[in-house]
């Protein structure tokens, strides 16, 4: 609600010198009072400025602010405050301004108290800035369409926090799950098919327990990048336990196993340059394990598959390239998210579509960065970057 005071709003306005420009008007906008500061400031007189309308000295566009915006809020709340708008000197170039204002009831009618101060003039008008929020805030605080809005804001935010909460647990629950109920049976299942494949069998026997591992591998390598998926939804991120190793040898020993798996694909390793690199060792294997198995169920079944790693000063690169059909275009800037996959006709290869975002994340632990290129002509790449003494 407006104020109540009876004397004269003009003869109570300060008209002389001051740090801020001050304007008493009408509802109307007609000036009834102006300091010495915002005639200055405006190149007009004092004697001029009576009179005119405050929409006299306004740009086109602080007009249609001045009526979209303005007069509806100082009816609907008594004031504006920290607003930014431009008016026209007497000379006709334009004056960033800040204003803050309030709407004030006397006896001989209603008035607005204008404060203004010049836009590059921030340390000057800072404290006025705090008080006129002040203010404002006082008269939105009163308002209670404002203050329902706060209440069903509030309630909304505590229902999603809740649901968070909820998935927190959930997630939670999924990684004991992981972790025990479904690693711990793989294990012995593998185990199991180890010990039988050591013994004398048949053919038939041998290619059956080799399927058996073969599967446990996928389901094992499936399991690790749920666990993972997992601990990153729940904003834990993948961890890694990083030490100097030799980086060729630990891919190159990477890929003996990969081999094992796919005995019928042609995989290269190709290196350069000498030296550690501090990494954590298992997760560099999952990493060459996740592009390479990637590269092989996407790429021309008689394609070689080649990784090159390849040591300079301060970074380390590891590549996959392959030939094949090229990654459509609308995947390439989606790539590394979850759940994002290709179609090939191998159905042993599918996945769920965690393998190149758990590659993402493993380099993001690393402080590294990974990109892919793909085209008919050069075939397909991932190259990861890092640094190498860890970032």
């Amino acid at each position: 609600m407006p104020n109540q005071n009876e004397s004269n709003p003009a003869a109570e306005l300060p008209c002389g010198d001051a740090d801020q420009g001050l304007l008493l008007t009408a509802e109307n906008g007609c000036i009834e009072s102006a300091n010495l500061t915002f005639c200055r400031w405006m190149g007009y007189s004092q004697q001029t400025l009576l009179g005119m309308r405050i929409q006299e000295l306004m740009s086109l566009e602080t007009r249609t602010f001045h009526q979209a915006y303005w007069q509806p809020l100082m009816q609907l709340q008594g004031g504006v405050a920290n607003v930014k708008f431009d008016l026209m000197h007497h000379d006709g170039y334009k004056m960033p301004m800040m204003l803050s204002a309030i709407s004030c009831a006397h006896s001989n009618g209603a008035f607005h108290e204008l404060a203004l101060f010049k836009a590059e003039d921030r340390h000057k008008y800072e404290l006025g800035l705090v008080n006129a929020r002040l203010l404002a805030e006082g008269h939105l605080t009163k308002n209670l369409k404002t203050q329902r809005s706060r209440e069903i804001a509030e309630g909304k935010l505590r229902t999603v926090y809740a649901a968070a909460e909820d998935r927190a647990l959930f997630a939670e629950q999924m990684i004991g799950i992981v972790s025990h109920d479904l690693r711990n049976p793989l294990s012995a299942i593998r185990m199991a098919a180890e010990i039988l494949s050591r013994r004398d069998q048949d053919a038939k026997t041998t290619q059956m327990l080799g399927h058996i591992s073969h599967s446990v591998e996928r389901a094992q390598r499936l399991v690790a990048d749920l666990l993972d998926f997992t601990l990153v939804q729940v904003g834990r991120g993948i961890t890694v336990d990083r030490k100097p190793l030799s980086f060729h040898e630990v891919v190159a020993d990477c890929l003996e196993e990969i081999r094992l798996s796919f005995p019928k694909n042609d995989l290269v390793h190709l290196s350069s340059g000498l030296g550690e690199f501090s990494a954590d060792s298992d997760r560099l294997y999952q990493l060459v394990g996740n592009l390479a198995a990637n590269a092989i169920a996407y790429g021309a079944k008689s394609s070689t598959v080649t990784v090159s790693t390849h040591i300079e000063d301060d970074t380390v690169t590891i590549s996959v390239h392959n030939f094949g059909t090229p990654i459509p275009a609308a995947l390439l800037n989606n790539l590394f998210e979850p759940m994002i996959r290709g179609s090939h006709d191998n159905a042993e290869l599918r996945s769920v579509g965690l393998g190149l975002f758990i590659v993402r994340e493993i380099v993001r632990a690393h402080h590294g960065e990974i990109a892919v290129s793909s085209t008919a002509a050069s075939g397909t790449t991932f190259i990861a970057t890092f640094p190498r003494l860890g970032g």
